[in-house]
């Protein structure tokens, strides 16, 4: 997620400096024909550009709330992941309590293994999202991109629990599965009466819905037409610009037509590097970010004091 108020012109550069190369090497060709060559018949009304430009600007305006409208869902669904965590913990130290005072050290040995399996599956998730599906795969080199794996997970599960854990199809849904199933050891054991299991049955249900809905975001593409048609429009809409400005502003068409085209060109790009929020890359919801906080506080409300290292903001950049 970008949080400093000016972007980095090397990092819109990066990502927008084919296109431009093209813009200004089309508008010169133009201007050197049209006015080297006498060809005027390159030339066009302007009115023609006019209407496709009108066009275009609601066509990306549109398709830009709609992906941002993508982004916002999967943030709000990592803040409730935020609170749940929170809640999960407090559960779990003042629910879970021993029937009689010998069943106290085996208590608390289930109550760590809960509390940490949880840090685990945050980040577990967060490495699941990150993962890219083949149809979001571009050629394009990211300037800021973390680290995707899991073993950043093993340092909260047993070895035994991370080893199935490693090769499940979905590694989230299992450590979800194994706190589960603590829960029903602690219910038999007298650990939990009926409400409080159910109780903390409940917030376990809360994480299989957040996981779903980010699943969801993930797995369902922004409609590919939206994206498609948005690139050949501008692609179209920069191709005719120097053509309708060449008979009347002369050497001005070549600053003139790139920079309009540049306009168009991030309209374009704002939504379509929105529109995923889980990819991993500069635009998208700080999901390492997030999962650090939740660790920090889990932590806290344990009595661990061994807080992750705070993230370093990058440019502006936090992850």
């Amino acid at each position: 997620m970008i949080v400093r108020r000016n972007l980095s012109w090397r990092g819109i550069l990066h990502y927008t400096w084919k296109s431009l190369l093209y813009y200004l090497l089309l508008a010169v060709a133009v201007y050197l024909v049209h006015d080297y060559y006498q060809l005027v018949y390159l030339s066009m009304p302007f009115s023609t550009v006019t209407a496709l430009s009108t066009a275009l600007a609601i066509f990306l305006g549109f398709k830009s709330n709609n992906a941002y409208e993508r982004w916002w869902e999967g943030r709000k669904i990592w803040g409730l992941l935020v609170n749940y965590s929170r809640a999960w913990t407090r559960q779990v130290i003042t629910m879970v309590i021993p029937g009689e005072e010998a069943d106290a050290p085996a208590v608390k040995e289930l109550q760590r293994r809960m509390v940490y399996r949880h840090i685990a599956f945050v980040h577990a998730l967060r490495v699941f999202l990150r993962i890219k599906h083949a149809y979001n795969k571009t050629n394009l080199d990211e300037i800021y991109q973390e680290a995707n794996r899991y073993s950043d997970i093993q340092a909260f599960l047993q070895e035994e629990e991370f080893q199935a854990f490693y090769h499940k199809n979905n590694p989230p849904n299992f450590l979800l599965e194994l706190q589960g199933e603590d829960l029903q050891q602690a219910f038999k054991r007298g650990w939990l009466s009926d409400y409080r299991f159910v109780k903390l049955e409940d917030t376990l249900v809360e994480f299989n819905n957040i996981q779903g809905m980010s699943e969801r975001i993930k797995n369902t593409p922004f409609p590919r037409q939206y994206s498609f048609f948005s690139r050949v429009f501008v692609f179209i809409h920069a191709s005719l610009l120097p053509f309708a400005f060449v008979s009347e502003l002369g050497l001005a068409t070549i600053p003139v037509s790139v920079v309009i085209s540049f306009v168009f060109l991030a309209l374009d790009l704002v939504g379509e590097r929105t529109e995923d929020p889980f990819e991993n890359r500069l635009e998208d919801v700080p999901l390492t970010a997030l999962s650090l906080t939740i660790e920090t506080n889990v932590k806290e409300q344990w009595g661990d004091k061994d807080f992750p290292a705070r993230q370093a903001t990058q440019e502006g950049i936090v992850l």
